[in-house]
C-alpha cells in the first residue's frame, strides 16, 4: 500500500500519515456524507446501492458492510471520519475501540479504568521473535 516508515514497526498503529490519507480519501468522504440525515437515512435504506456513490475499493466497500474497523483503518480511514459511520449505527468511540481490540465494551472500559495495556512487550514489531 505504502513505503515502509519507521513507525510501521509499532504494534497496534496504524499512522494516518499523507499516503494512507490518498488511499482512503473516498472512503472517508463517504464516511463524512453521513453528517446529514437526509445521507444516513438513504444509506441505512440500502448500504450497497449508497456506498455505489463513492468510487472507493471493493475492499473498502466490503470492510463497511462488514463494519471491519481495523480493516478499514489499513484501507486508509481515519477514526475521526469512521466515527460518523459507527455513531449512524448507534454506537460510541468505547464500542469500536472494543471491537477493534478484540474485547467486550466492558473488558475495554475495565481495562482503560486500570490503566490501559502495558507498553512493555509493544514497544516494536521486530523486537518479537
Amino acid at each position: 500500500m505504502t513505503a515502509a516508515h519507521d513507525y510501521d514497526d509499532i504494534p497496534g498503529t496504524t499512522v494516518f500519515d499523507a499516503e494512507r490519507a490518498r488511499v482512503g480519501y473516498h472512503l472517508n468522504m463517504f464516511c463524512m456524507s453521513l453528517m446529514t440525515p437526509e445521507h444516513r437515512a438513504a444509506f441505512k435504506a440500502d448500504e450497497r446501492a449508497y456506498l455505489q456513490r463513492f468510487p472507493m475499493t471493493d475492499a473498502q466497500r466490503d470492510a463497511v458492510i462488514g463494519r471491519d474497523w481495523n480493516h478499514m483503518i489499513a484501507l486508509g480511514g481515519n477514526i475521526y471520519f469512521l466515527a460518523k459511520l459507527f455513531s449512524t449505527d448507534g454506537h460510541s468511540f468505547q464500542y469500536a475501540a472494543a471491537q477493534m481490540t478484540g474485547m467486550s465494551q466492558e473488558q475495554y472500559a475495565q481495562m482503560m479504568r486500570s490503566g490501559g495495556r502495558t507498553p512493555d512487550g509493544n514497544r516494536f514489531r521486530s523486537e518479537w521473535k
